[in-house]
């Protein structure tokens, strides 16, 4: 039993927090993703965009594709809320910053090592660097996955929660591994 919890935080761990997985001869960490993630431009494809000065938020509509890194977000409309620095932050008067992301409609997020992670709705918070899956949550690496009624990956802290409702339980399928490397 014991070595089924180890196993499942495992799992948990490998597979939820920021789908950071493995290239053939290094795991990389969550930290070390994240850094490379932030060096590159964030594109986003959409069949429409609308931008709103005033209230601070970018819509794309209409298979909406976002890439950053090797992270590949599809859905179908996503919100980007951002806010303009001051002049005492590092950055220049004039810049802005990401606050928060709504993905909704079939949302699917993806890394090119692999991983998946799909919900119809997805909140990401910088500041926090956390993102909360909603609506049939499941994330996936190979055979194995998670689901429940809520994920909630807490990026730096190589960390998730999986959460369902009144009545219901989480599911995991794990497969064995073999030790040989």
């Amino acid at each position: 039993m014991r070595g089924l919890t180890i196993q499942l935080c495992f799992l948990s761990a490998v597979l939820v927090s920021g789908l950071t997985l493995v290239g053939p001869m290094r795991a990389e960490t969550v930290e070390d993703n994240i850094k490379k993630s932030e060096k590159g431009p964030m594109v986003i494809n959409s069949k429409t965009l609308e931008m709103d000065d005033v209230s601070k938020i970018v819509t794309f509509t209409g298979d909406v594709n976002a890439k950053k890194g090797d992270f590949i977000i599809d859905c179908q409309k996503m919100l980007v809320y951002y806010k303009h620095l001051a002049k005492n932050e590092k950055f220049i008067e004039n810049e802005a910053k990401i606050s928060k992301i709504i993905a909704t409609g079939q949302v699917r997020i993806s890394r090119a090592q692999g991983g998946l992670a799909t919900a119809e709705k997805a909140v990401y918070f910088e500041d926090d660097e956390k993102i909360i899956l909603t609506g049939k949550p499941v994330v996936k690496q190979g055979n194995d996955f998670v689901e429940g009624d809520r994920i909630t990956i807490f990026l730096k802290e190589n960390r998730s929660v999986v959460e369902s409702s009144v009545g219901k339980k989480v599911k995991a399928i794990i497969f064995p591994k073999s030790d040989k490397r």
